[in-house]
């Protein structure tokens, strides 16, 4: 048993609207989720009329649903803006301007104190800012697609992780932990403007940095983090599956061969003279068609020839790997993501989990636990503050308004 004295999540009792979006906004709205803040998602129409969510980044979150373009759905939100610390807006530019909404004209001083997330792909004030596109189109600007890829190939997307996720909800999510600690000093709060171009180029520092020396000057796929290097690649195994090497420094490279029971004159050439390179990389490939992935990990397991299997999702799953959150907190843990007990070796800094483990997509349908939420932040109740009128919500008294 844990002997730890858990303080509440970092950001309890925070209060989040999030207005429904795909991927980037909902993403840094689970974050805060994880963390204590309470989130409640607003959607723009019912479940029976929406049909089934595809947002899965639902963890702990409540929804309602409010028509945007009504007299009584704008009431609502109006009357709830006072009672938030964050509004989440994933909108293209003007959306929430054409609504009434305008974060320094309308919002800011319906509550000074308010921190407004937005979170765009291109740059607002940007060539492309009335464009419309996806994570692949905004790393392609920033720069950062033109990385990724073997030599002589095509650039590739690295899925939607770079733009949508690291370069947008993660980097927005540091903007209003930012936001908040300024409000702590201020007293008041202001808009955060976060973009997935920007967020990527920054996540590409290390390799821009890098194009004025050797580490990364050459063509796409020749250099040494980027799959140039045969000792920083992935090889394919005897049944199909792939190890990951990375043996850069000179102790590792050692304890690499020695794994794979070579010896340096046993190489076709030189791994410091990079036109061996590609030779070497192909001697390598042969050797471990040799074993499985497996028997590859069985040896290099507890060595420093950082020589790891390449595992899938679907593996992890099926072991039972715990997801966690992204940053352990001893004293004030985040919310655990898979399910157990706080003194359960995993939850050593987490808190409890909840059900699913991470793996399953619950999903959170439109207008589900939205109006206890607004009880628990406003006192506000059905037929009194606010009416349902066919699964929308609106003000009731919208017309005195």
């Amino acid at each position: 048993m844990s002997n730890t004295t858990y303080q509440r999540p970092p950001l309890t009792g925070l209060r989040v609207l999030e207005f429904a979006g795909l991927a980037p906004g909902p993403f840094a709205g689970m974050l805060l989720a994880d963390y204590g803040a309470t989130v409640l998602r607003l959607d723009r129409a019912p479940a029976h009329r929406s049909g089934a969510p595809s947002d899965q980044l639902t963890r702990r979150k409540t929804s309602i649903c409010v028509n945007m373009k009504s007299a009584s759905g704008l009431a609502l939100i109006k009357k709830l803006i006072p009672n938030l610390d964050v509004l989440i807006d994933p909108f293209r530019p003007g959306v929430l301007e054409k609504a009434g909404l305008g974060p320094e004209d309308v919002l800011l001083k319906l509550n000074p104190r308010l921190i407004v997330a937005r979170m765009t792909g291109f740059r607002r004030d940007g060539k492309y800012s009335a464009m419309a596109g996806h994570d692949i189109n905004y790393i392609a600007v920033s720069g950062v697609l033109s990385l990724f890829g073997r030599k002589g190939e095509k650039p590739y997307p690295p899925g939607n992780l770079m733009g949508d996720f690291a370069g947008g909800g993660a980097i927005c999510f540091i903007g209003i932990l930012l936001a908040l600690l300024a409000r702590e000093k201020s007293g008041t709060g202001q808009v955060v403007e976060a973009n997935m171009v920007d967020g990527s180029a920054i996540l590409a520092t290390m390799p821009r940095l890098g194009m004025k020396s050797q580490v990364w000057g050459a063509e796409r796929g020749t250099n040494m983090l980027d799959g140039g290097a045969p000792f920083y690649d992935t090889y394919e195994t005897k049944d199909g599956k792939y190890a990951a090497v990375g043996a850069i420094e000179p102790q590792f490279w050692a304890a690499l061969l020695k794994g794979l029971e070579l010896k340096p004159s046993d190489l076709p050439g030189d791994r410091n003279d990079k036109a061996d390179w590609p030779k070497i990389r192909d001697f390598f490939a042969e050797v471990f068609k040799k074993k499985t992935r497996d028997e590859w990990a069985s040896i290099f397991d507890g060595t420093d020839a950082c020589c790891t299997p390449v595992l899938t999702q679907q593996e992890l799953e099926a072991q039972g790997f715990d997801q966690r959150p992204a940053v352990t907190l001893k004293s004030s843990p985040g919310l655990a993501i898979h399910e157990g007990e706080d003194s359960r070796p995993a939850a050593v800094g987490q808190g409890i989990g909840v059900e699913g483990s991470g793996w399953i997509p619950r999903g959170l349908k439109a207008g589900d636990g939205g109006e206890e939420t607004l009880a628990m932040w406003t006192g506000w109740s059905k037929g009194r503050q606010f009416v349902d009128e066919d699964g929308l919500l609106g003000w009731k008294d919208s017309a005195k308004l």
